[in-house]
């Protein structure tokens, strides 16, 4: 059974080993996140080596060689070679990291979740490896059902929190103002992209 976590990569290190297209989707879901990533490959796709162009990340053009975990956080294997990725699994373990290993269960310590993202709203799932195909379809249901609307609500009520903590001083109160505020209209507005409208909405209801 894993325990799922979202993680504050900023300024940490997170080390990929291999350069293929498994290697660039990993990469593509760790940009944005703050984290340094480090790729180690002899070779890498046309996009991971764009990215690099564009000092998004940092590439080695070698084999990997022991001593490349040292320093990060987690090490992200994705090679085809199970000789390869148990060194890589060994080695990460001795400096401290954790690991997942592509197409591997027995050699992660944490494995990668399916996610639909609406801006800082971000929903994750997991079949615990079982089934990917399982985890990317039930991906496409949620993303129909959650729309970008979703992601506009929580950057409204991001910046409205200190407002409503000063408003609202007992936990209890603010609580039931969230559920207030979620089961109001102002989704409507969003779902319009009236930004303005949903401002406005969203004062009306703290101030009653």
């Amino acid at each position: 059974m894993f325990y799922p976590i979202y993680l504050n990569l900023t300024g940490k290190r997170v080390l990929v080993v291999g350069g293929g297209e498994v290697a660039e989707r990993k990469i593509e879901s760790l940009l944005g996140t703050g984290a340094i990533i480090r790729v180690v490959s002899p070779d890498v796709t046309d996009q991971i080596s764009n990215l690099a162009v564009e000092k998004r990340i940092d590439i080695e053009r070698r084999a990997y060689k022991n001593g490349d975990c040292a320093g990060a956080v987690i090490v992200l294997c994705a090679t085809d070679d199970a000789e390869m990725n148990r060194t890589v699994f060994n080695d990460a373990h001795s400096a401290g990291a954790l690991v997942n290993s592509a197409d591997q269960p027995a050699l992660c310590d944490f494995i990668m979740p399916a996610v639909v993202r609406r801006g800082q709203v971000a929903i994750a799932i997991s079949t615990g490896g079982t089934s990917p195909g399982l985890a990317a379809r039930l991906r496409q249901k949620i993303g129909r059902l959650i729309g970008p609307e979703y992601g506009l609500l929580a950057q409204l009520l991001s910046k409205a929190r200190p407002y409503i903590r000063q408003r609202i001083p007992e936990e209890a109160d603010r609580k039931a103002l969230q559920y207030r505020i979620l089961d109001s209209d102002i989704m409507m507005y969003l779902k319009e992209n009236d930004i303005a409208g949903a401002e406005r909405r969203l004062r009306e209801i703290i101030e009653s």
